[in-house]
């Protein structure tokens, strides 16, 4: 046996916990989306399946009745509480780089659970979507404002980069302020770069003269 393997059978705490693949009982279902909203209501005190089918309909489930009823079902019988799966880190990224417009019912939901668990993240998500508004609206005066805010969390990977925007501290305000952009320079750049990486080093300057003018 592999070195995986062993491990996976030393920590496995119950035989359930080896099923993989088609046998893995804890397969995704069209109502883990949904159930963050289930969740949220049965604690407010609404446990009627039929009720709550009907709510989550509107939002977009397109399940049946019965997993509504099974899940609710599974939350009165189980001995331990019967929550959600926290969903995947990549998947709250996204939310948190997202405008909040555009995200749906249930996403936002899902997301302000996790923040409401997650006290760095909620100020993570706080200093992200204020400094998108400043790069977005072009409020460059407010940099200064952000960095003391940024400074006053605890939060070391932010930190890193507020040293680092503090540094070019007048550049980074004229970029969220002024209406030029270096954007076509560095585009430019990156063109000349791959006509470069194309030769292969088996050219000289003369040649990749050539193909830059050329290839205009």
């Amino acid at each position: 046996m592999t070195h995986r393997t062993v491990k996976s059978l030393a920590d496995a705490a119950k035989p359930e916990d080896l099923f993989r693949g088609q046998w893995q009982h804890s397969r995704t279902s069209v109502l883990d989306e949904y159930k963050p909203y289930l969740d949220e209501r049965w604690d407010e005190g609404c446990t009627n399946a039929w009720k709550l089918w009907e709510e989550i309909v509107p939002l977009g489930y397109r399940g049946s009745y019965g997993r509504v009823s099974a899940y609710l079902r599974q939350k009165r019988t189980s001995p331990r509480p019967v929550t959600a799966q926290p969903p995947a880190p990549r998947v709250v990224t996204r939310w948190i780089l997202s405008r909040p417009e555009t995200l749906t019912e249930i996403e936002q939901l899902r997301l302000k659970a996790v923040l409401a668990n997650c006290p760095e993240l909620d100020a993570l998500t706080g200093h992200v979507r204020s400094f998108a508004q400043m790069l977005t609206e072009r409020q460059g005066e407010r940099l200064p404002q952000w960095l003391d805010a940024v400074r006053q969390d605890d939060l070391p990977s932010l930190h890193t980069l507020a040293a680092g925007i503090d540094r070019d501290r007048d550049a980074v305000i004229a970029g969220l302020t002024l209406p030029w952009s270096s954007g076509v320079v560095e585009g430019h750049v990156n063109r000349i770069k791959m006509l470069k990486r194309q030769m292969f080093g088996r050219a000289g300057f003369a040649l990749l003269r050539k193909r830059v003018l050329l290839a205009h």
